[in-house]
């Protein structure tokens, strides 16, 4: 069943991404960490569906969606860049396979952070957060979402990773070497979530250091 919703909220987040919020069905719920699919309710677009994660939780009085845009794409980002508060959504039935299953470690490319926004901040505000660790690679310091919701959450557990930029208090790629400084122990949960590029190098590197395949998490 698709929903059309009004957006009540837009805030810029980054340089190109948005943070949006809408009128909730009643009723609608979801696991946090699932997508929905969303399409844009303009004359030709409503076809156009595409996935974005919910960045609120369930309990918020409205859905949350934090998206990159892509203006110089002819596609839906383009158009959803252009709304306004007032104007409309199209949103599906909740979905997705990246759900919390043990304390471990996030690792993020980009706007690939979005489905661990409402993991985090449900495992924050039931207190649970524990040793979890977020590890978020970045082009450039101006990239990174939430930047300081992440360090107010998870503090020294949240390490930036800036490829394309120095100076930088890291400045690296996540690969072997970075890992095994930076992760401890490889019995524990993984969540991967990025580029396709990123996600088959990460868990490539996690399985040649002894990753548990079953303990892997991401979009399949």
């Amino acid at each position: 069943m698709d929903h059309t919703l009004e957006i009540q909220e837009i805030r810029n987040l980054t340089h190109d991404v948005k943070q949006i919020r809408l009128a909730k069905p009643e009723g609608y719920t979801f696991t946090p960490g699932q997508a929905t699919e969303v399409a844009v309710n303009r004359e030709g677009w409503t076809d156009e569906k595409r996935p974005f994660t919910f960045s609120s939780l369930v309990s918020d009085p409205w859905l949350e969606f934090v998206i990159k845009i892509y203006p110089d794409h002819e596609g839906v980002t383009q158009q959803i860049g252009q709304l306004s508060e007032g104007d409309s959504l199209i949103v599906g039935e909740p979905w997705g396979t990246i759900e919390y299953k043990a304390e471990g470690v996030f690792l993020a490319g980009g706007a690939g952070v979005t489905p661990f926004i409402a993991i985090l901040r449900d495992l924050h505000r039931k207190g649970e957060l524990g040793n979890n660790q977020l590890i978020f690679s970045n082009k450039t310091e101006r990239d990174i979402i939430l930047k300081d919701e992440f360090e107010t959450m998870l503090g020294d557990q949240f390490v930036n990773v800036i490829t394309d930029e120095k100076p930088s208090d890291e400045h690296s790629f996540i690969d072997k070497a970075f890992m095994t400084s930076h992760i401890k122990d490889m019995s524990q949960a993984f969540y991967v979530c990025g580029p396709d590029p990123f996600n088959e190098s990460i868990i490539a590197a996690l399985e040649e250091l002894g990753a548990n395949p079953d303990a892997l998490i991401f979009e399949k």
